[in-house]
């Protein structure tokens, strides 16, 4: 076992926010940078760096614990009420899209898998778009609720999806819904008995006591729940970021007021997460990326747009429901900017495809590339929109 490559992708995580400091006027998201420095240190630029066992094992870890700080994320009460009705419509759509645009790309002879593709479209980057709307003083407005509950159900989708149609561990469909209708049963299960152990004065009096001493009991009952659950889904045959991101959901349905109550305990595991594990998950994915393959045709580099503009077309184009929500034009189109700017599913979903060879290196990286100019392009746009949106009705008041 070598640390000589870790130190080398820590070192680059550690920089990373630093050289953002420096360029502050440039909106610029951590991970695009991360692994646009790991494919500048890697095999297809300076050969700095290798992909050893221990970046690896690491690398898979960091990927399963984004997959839960996104579950984390997903927050139901979004997803209830009369903005559900909109948010479903918004899907179907989506999922409508997503299949019309893989079938269209497979029978132009793009790619190798319409059902990859779709699902990789289906998704949203959840956690970068819920503190553009932070900013934008957006969250409890309808445009924020509409496009947290659409990206929510979009992301759930596509963890689905790729359950059930992607894995190393082939069984027929039927069969694989019925192991996923178990794991979800386990799910509720965890969550009620959590529920009920949670109301018992003596547990949870021991668990406030140990929660900010050096025994950390909630981080280390969290951390039992992914690893149990990501173990589980691979015994089912899934992925183990099934049961991560699982792990994420059940643990905002039993805690779902934890910012309020007990905040430290969501800034440790983002500290975890964000300042240990994910960070090593992107400077891999950019280590791994083909730079070769995507710049070795015309025709792969022109598949760039292509993805992105497919991306606009699956999640963006179905927010023009939210217009029956009374959402002003403006809302509408950052609202779809918002839910087509998507990173680490894409990657997540390319890693698997070219694993289990459904997708070439060449389309991999040409989806990718996609999902990083979405990440940079649209949510400056949509913030514009956002702040243009809010100052719109000031100034009518102000006219009255």
């Amino acid at each position: 076992m070598s640390y000589d490559n870790l130190v080398i992708v820590l070192a680059v995580a550690a920089g990373v926010p630093f050289l953002l400091a420096l360029i502050p006027r440039v909106p610029l998201p951590g991970p695009v940078l991360e692994i646009v420095a790991g494919i500048v240190l890697g095999p297809s630029v300076l050969n700095v760096v290798q992909v050893d066992a221990t970046v690896q094992a690491l690398s898979i870890i960091g990927l399963s614990f984004l997959l839960f700080l996104a579950g984390l994320e997903i927050d139901t009460r979004h997803l209830r009420g009369p903005a559900a009705r909109l948010v479903g419509i918004g899907l179907v759509a989506s999922l409508a899209l997503a299949g019309a645009a893989g079938w269209l790309l497979h029978a132009a002879g793009l790619v190798e898998s319409p059902l990859l593709i779709g699902t990789a479209l289906v998704a949203t980057s959840l956690g970068l778009l819920v503190p553009i709307l932070k900013d934008a003083g957006a969250v409890e407005r309808p445009v924020g609720r509409l496009t947290i509950g659409g990206a929510s159900a979009g992301d759930i989708s596509a963890v689905v999806l790729l359950s059930l149609f992607f894995s190393e561990h082939a069984s027929g469909t039927a069969s694989r819904l019925l192991l996923l209708l178990g794991l979800a049963c386990l799910a509720v299960l965890v969550v009620v008995v959590s529920v009920r152990a949670g109301r018992s004065m003596a547990v949870s009096r021991t668990v406030v006591e140990m929660a900010d001493t050096s025994a950390q009991v909630r981080i280390r009952l969290t951390m039992v729940l992914v690893v149990g659950l990501s173990a589980i889904a691979l015994h089912l045959g899934f992925e183990a970021i099934l049961g991560a991101f699982v792990a994420g959901v059940v643990l905002r349905l039993v805690d779902p007021d934890a910012n309020r109550t007990h905040p430290r305990f969501h800034v440790k595991l983002e500290g975890l997460g964000y300042g240990f594990l994910v960070p090593i998950f992107f400077v891999t994915s950019g280590i791994q990326f083909d730079l070769t393959a995507l710049f070795a045709d015309t025709e792969t580099v022109l598949r760039v747009p292509m993805f992105l503009a497919a991306l606009l077309v699956v999640r963006g184009l179905p927010a023009l429901v939210y217009r029956a929500a009374g959402l002003s034009r403006a809302e509408v189109a950052a609202s779809g900017l918002l839910q087509a700017t998507s990173l680490p599913f894409i990657v997540a979903t390319t890693m698997i495809g070219l694993r289990l060879d459904v997708i070439q290196p060449a389309d991999a990286a040409a989806l990718v590339a996609a999902g990083l100019l979405s990440v940079v392009l649209f949510p400056p746009m949509a913030l514009l929109l956002l702040n243009r949106a809010r100052k719109a009705p000031a100034a009518g008041r102000g006219r009255g």
